[in-house]
């Protein structure tokens, strides 16, 4: 992974869980995964449980980990208060062990992008292919970045986000991309900026990150390579084709 002029997003869990504990667009998706799972179910990359803890309140047999110690004890934290059960592990991608096996594996919310390498990449899904029960599935959603992505200008940063703060004012997330067409690359230095009630900036916190994006035949590539036996790939939660460059994708690879 590449280090990053400013400290990672990952690293304030707090500040994190404020702009998007709230998202909810994917959540009937990975609790429907979840439930029809015919095994427990594991979480690869779960951050702070924005959607593992929503499976564990419905009674499912689900465990998770992330590498950043942060965002697992804030899970943790939440767990608690929420009078929740769960195993939650700090741990790599790439190299995780959880002591069981699992009938469905999932990494939602553009997690696997962080594998920024094709050795990362095949290690990251074998480990979790090893992680499955016989006929178990790993489930991955990624952003499907079209022509229009890479051709927008790289000037001007982005307004991704933007949030009510209690008592007034808002909070803002801005995204200064920079891309890397032939890479598939993404860097971003974040801007996060705190609004009082009349509109003034009161606050301004600076994170960076970096994401490698995927590809239809690159990613059933990656899936024969960590030894997959088949995958299906769709263009949304709804399991609609993959067809339109605006898609959302979502595969499923099979044990």
């Amino acid at each position: 992974m590449n280090e990053h002029r400013n400290p990672s997003p990952y690293d304030d869990p707090e500040f994190y869980d404020l702009l998007f504990e709230a998202l909810d667009f994917d959540l009937p998706f990975w609790l429907e995964t979840a439930r029809t799972a015919p095994g427990p179910v594991l979480e690869a990359a779960c951050g702070t449980g924005r959607i593992l803890l929503r499976i564990r309140g419905e009674g499912v047999d689900a465990d998770g980990f992330d590498s950043n110690p942060a965002m697992i004890g804030r899970l943790r934290k939440k767990a608690r208060e929420a009078g929740l059960s769960v195993q939650a592990e700090i741990a790599d991608m790439r190299d995780f062990a959880m002591g069981r096996r699992y009938a469905r594996i999932f990494c939602a919310f553009n997690g696997f992008a962080h594998m920024e390498t094709t050795e990362d990449q095949i290690r990251a899904l074998s480990c979790s292919r090893e992680h499955l029960l016989p006929g178990g599935a790993f489930v991955l959603h990624m952003s499907y970045p079209g022509p229009a992505y890479w051709l927008e200008p790289e000037g001007p940063p982005v307004l991704e986000q933007e949030i009510p703060k209690s008592g007034g004012g808002l909070i803002q997330l801005w995204d200064h991309r920079t891309k890397d067409v032939v890479g598939q690359r993404q860097e971003s230095d974040v801007e996060i900026r705190e609004l009082s009630a009349s509109g003034s900036c009161t606050a301004i916190r600076h994170y960076s990150t970096s994401q490698r994006w995927v590809y239809r035949f690159e990613l059933e590539l990656l899936f024969r390579a960590a030894g997959f036996s088949g995958w299906e790939i769709y263009g949304g939660f709804d399991r609609r084709p993959l067809k339109t460059a605006d898609d959302q994708m979502i595969a499923w690879a099979f044990k």
